[in-house]
């Protein structure tokens, strides 16, 4: 019996079938077998695979859909690679995983890590079959390529071995993930990034390396590799949960944290699925031809993202056929559209184009509707928060008062108070509307230790950082013009040169500040600190403009792109950062990049956004007609209520700061003893988790106590604007179309 009844799929692309598929198979089995696959012993006496068992998995089969245009040699390669992977993965569940062996895990790890050489290194001899195949592919295709994509491959390979270790530990404690942990992590030990990186070789097509970081490259990895896991976890449900004891898999996720239906979770896994697979399209068509022209991006260059992105189409669509005829997957029905209905439209020779039609429109429309279908400035009213998990308590720095004051006369000296063009009279923003933000606050708790200096440029920056967040919608917003947008968030750019030299004259106030607090922020700053400070800083103007691109579309976003970016929105790394100013944290780049370390830092990051999403609903839904919502962004997912939505956001805060406690308490110990860290470095990781812990207190604090998110504020701020908005406006009975909806500023960027 399956677990589940397998949901509709989103189907946009047709599979298509290498001819070479039957070379391949033929090579993969004989290489399989002079790796040592086929007799490798598993500890109950038994073997990982038998001839048997890997014909009937059919790689081959997998590798001819995901990669239809492909030369046989190529195909071979790429074949080769789907059996280590695949063999690795059931290779470490048969040692490993059934004895929750994590020292041993952990040592056939690092060893693996050995068989990744670079230029001018000898691995050692092998000692498995995993080792010998690693090293023998390792060979036959890293030469041929770039030394941008040996790093991103490298990375992507260390990514799945390595994060195999998150899997066994949950597996260990009886654990399951919370749903933003869960993705974020799948994408690392999944793989799919690292078969992305194969789509290049395999198209021969590399990713052009000074584009590979941006953001509609980087989403467009992102969204594929997604879509590959969330499906594959459809599949694999039956074998991974119910028969090998797995708890890495959506469908069990979701099952658990919305207390649902192992089928209602499939079908919610199986939504998610079909809106990332849209992000993907709606990344392809518009953000990348915008990036290769800003970039003016060479024809040859163009020529290899565009045969990367169809690369990635042909895996999503093969990948599917391929799971839907795989024994190792449950996928009874999956093929059901073979044989449709009287209904169903045509059949035959010639039709499935016209079948893959049906499957978007009955599948794909809806969804994508429902995402364009937001009416703005719906009345809501005042919605009563539940009781929020807040395990630590709040500071406050003995400075405030002189932050206050501080922040006020730089305001004034910026021109944060002066009118501007095509915002209403009075300017954007006015002193008694400064004064009830109170930012010093916020700035007071979240760096409660900070020297007076610091603390007086951290309340700039939370001030200069919510002006132009509040900027950006007000001048650019109702007249959609993101062009004009582009042009001033390049121009801000100017204003944070690396080496800290001069900068152009400054032409408004959001330029005046920036320039300010640049010169005053980076230049006592080491060259790495003032690298990382300057990528948070452009990294938040440029998501202002993700921001007006979803406003101009009406699209509510999806929601992994939604939390991902929140992130930037909300100024997170930059606002982290300022905690930093009095006494600088270093430690070595692979160490912030380290799971334990980026997991604590989105734990902090998500709660905080949560937190201001719930405060700031009525002020963003009814009286800024906002789409940026978290509240909002479940309503629409999940097709609930805004009760429901608001509940689910709490428990999604509850969860991300119990996992970020027990990183602190669990996690971050194991990490120093394993890497044997200094006392110093130790003391340093310690202070980092203290500094995020006053974040995330202060900022719950903050929105409790200022009045800027209530009923009567909102009220006041609305009728204060209408009469100076409106005085130019015809009145009277029939006029009330010409009249223009009030812009009130936005959410702050703390």
């Amino acid at each position: 019996m399956q677990a589940f009844t397998l949901p509709e799929f989103y189907l946009a692309y047709p599979p298509r079938l290498n001819p070479h598929v039957e070379r391949s198979r033929a090579h993969s089995m004989a290489w399989a077998r002079r790796m040592g696959m086929l007799d490798s012993p598993t500890p109950d006496g038994g073997v990982v695979w038998t001839e048997e068992s890997l014909a009937r998995m059919d790689y081959a089969l997998m590798c001819a859909y995901t990669h239809p245009d492909c030369d046989g040699p190529a195909l071979d390669l790429i074949t080769d690679w789907y059996v280590w992977v695949f063999f690795f993965d059931d290779h470490f569940l048969e040692l490993f995983k059934y004895s929750r062996d994590l020292a041993g895990a952990k040592a056939h790890l690092d060893r693996l890590e050995l068989f990744m050489t670079g230029a001018g290194e000898e691995p050692p001899e092998p000692g498995n079959p995993a080792e010998a195949g690693l090293k023998d592919l390792w060979a036959r295709t890293v030469p041929s390529m770039s030394p941008g994509w040996r790093r991103r491959f490298v990375t992507s390979t260390h990514n799945l071995m390595v994060e195999s270790m998150w899997e066994l530990e949950n597996i260990d404690r009886g654990r399951v993930a919370n749903p933003i942990e869960y993705v974020q992590m799948r994408r690392r030990v999944g793989g799919a990034p690292w078969s992305a990186g194969l789509v290049e070789y395999a198209a021969g097509a590399e990713v052009p390396d000074a584009l590979a970081a941006t953001r509609p490259l980087r989403v467009l990895c992102d969204t594929f590799s997604d879509a590959v896991h969330l499906r594959n976890d459809l599949f694999s449900y039956q074998r991974e949960v119910r028969e090998e004891g797995e708890n890495s898999n959506a469908v069990l996720v979701f099952e658990r944290f919305f207390g649902c239906s192992t089928q209602e979770a499939a079908e919610l896994v199986n939504d998610l699925l079909t809106s990332r697979l849209q992000q993907f399209e709606d990344t392809a068509l518009t953000e990348i031809p915008a990036l290769l022209a800003d970039r003016a991006v060479p024809p040859h260059e163009q020529a290899a993202v565009a045969a990367y992105t169809k690369g990635l189409q042909d895996w999503q669509a093969g990948g599917h056929e391929w799971h839907a005829r795989s024994s190792r997957y449950m996928n009874q029905g999956a093929l059901a559209d073979d044989s449709p209905g009287v209904l169903d439209g045509p059949t035959g020779v010639g039709t499935s184009l016209a079948r893959l039609a049906r499957s978007a429109v009955r599948t794909g429309l809806p969804r994508r509707a429902r995402k364009h279908a937001y009416v703005p400035f719906e009345p809501v009213g005042h919605l009563p928060l539940p009781a929020l998990h807040m395990p630590y308590a709040v500071r406050t720095s003995p400075h405030l008062e002189d932050a206050r004051r501080h922040s006020l006369e730089w305001s004034r000296a910026m021109g944060l108070f002066d009118s501007l063009p095509g915002v209403e009279h009075g300017g954007l923003w006015d002193e008694r509307r400064f004064h009830g933000m109170d930012l010093a606050y916020c700035a007071a708790m979240i760096h409660a230790d900070a020297t007076p200096e610091a603390l007086d440029i951290s309340a700039c920056w939370l001030t200069w950082g919510t002006y132009g967040d509040d900027y950006y919608p007000a001048v650019f917003g109702t007249t959609r013009d993101l062009a004009a947008a582009k042009a001033c968030d390049d121009r801000l750019s100017l204003f944070v040169p690396l080496d800290a030299g001069p900068t152009p004259e400054p032409l408004t106030p959001l330029e005046r500040g920036l320039a300010d607090l640049w010169r005053r922020t980076a230049a006592p700053m080491s060259p790495s600190h003032r690298q990382t400070f300057r990528t948070a800083v452009l990294d938040c103007t440029a998501s202002w403009l993700w921001e007006l691109a979803n406003q101009a579309a009406n699209r509510i976003p999806d929601p992994v792109d939604y939390v991902e970016t929140r992130r930037k929105t909300f100024g997170s790394d930059l606002t982290i950062a300022l905690a930093r100013l009095s006494a600088p944290i270093d430690l070595p780049g692979e160490l912030w990049h380290h799971r334990t370390l980026r997991e604590l830092d989105t734990a902090a990051q998500d709660y905080a956004c949560f937190t201001n999403d719930l405060f700031s609903y009525q002020k963003e839904i009814e009286f800024e007609g906002e789409l940026h919502n978290m509240v909002l962004v479940i309503q629409h997912f999940m097709d609930v209520d805004r009760w429901t939505a608001r509940d689910m956001v709490a428990d999604l805060m509850t969860a991300r700061i119990t996992q970020f406690d027990h990183i602190t308490t669990t996690a971050l110990p194991k990490l120093c003893k394993e890497l044997d860290l200094d006392p110093l470095t130790q003391e340093t990781l310690t202070r980092h988790a203290s500094l995020l812990k006053d974040w995330m207190s202060g900022i719950l604090q903050w929105h409790r106590s200022v009045p800027r998110y209530t009923s009567e504020e909102l009220h006041r701020l609305r009728r204060s604007q209408t009469p100076q908005t409106y005085a130019f406006l015809p009145t009277g009975h029939g006029t009330t179309a010409v009249h223009p909806l009030p812009v009130p500023a936005r959410i702050p960027a703390v």
